[in-house]
């Protein structure tokens, strides 16, 4: 087999992988609140309930040799914004599996990337699992230090 027909095979197997576990098992947790798919990108979106605010959505983009997912965390503050990011950066020094980072719109993510030959259902589990207690833990002293709320 090529290369590129093994690239190929990897993603079709990774898209396979990614849409039998995000719209069976998971979208069946009763956490998750809904589990779309846009072919045009392709993207999952996988939306869950949190204590600590209404809800989060993980955004799943698949590409030719890894799956990128990223959640959309706060949004640029209007003040304090060096506190802000000193703070995540902190937090950043010990997160394992995703990082914070400001996106182009000056806006907070919560970011991470997984090769595809590394992706199964265990830790597209732990990916979900990762991002939702970082969620829990860290956005509303991030609220807090932000916006004084």
């Amino acid at each position: 087999m090529t290369e590129v027909a093994d690239l190929e095979a990897r993603e079709r197997a990774a898209h396979a992988l990614l849409a039998s576990h995000l719209e069976g098992e998971v979208a069946a947790q009763a956490y998750v609140q809904t589990v779309e798919y846009d072919p045009e990108i392709p993207r999952w979106y996988v939306r869950f309930g949190c204590d600590g605010r209404d809800a989060t959505t993980i955004y799943f983009d698949l590409h030719q040799r890894t799956l990128r997912y990223e959640v959309y965390f706060l949004p640029d503050p209007p003040r304090n914004q060096l506190e802000l990011y000193r703070f995540v950066l902190e937090r950043n020094h010990n997160l394992y599996g995703a990082r914070f980072s400001i996106g182009p719109d000056g806006d907070l993510y919560l970011t991470g990337r997984v090769a595809l030959e590394h992706l199964d259902t265990d830790e597209l589990d732990r990916i979900i699992g990762v991002l939702y207690e970082l969620v829990e833990t860290w956005f509303q002293p991030a609220v807090r230090l932000a916006f004084g709320r």
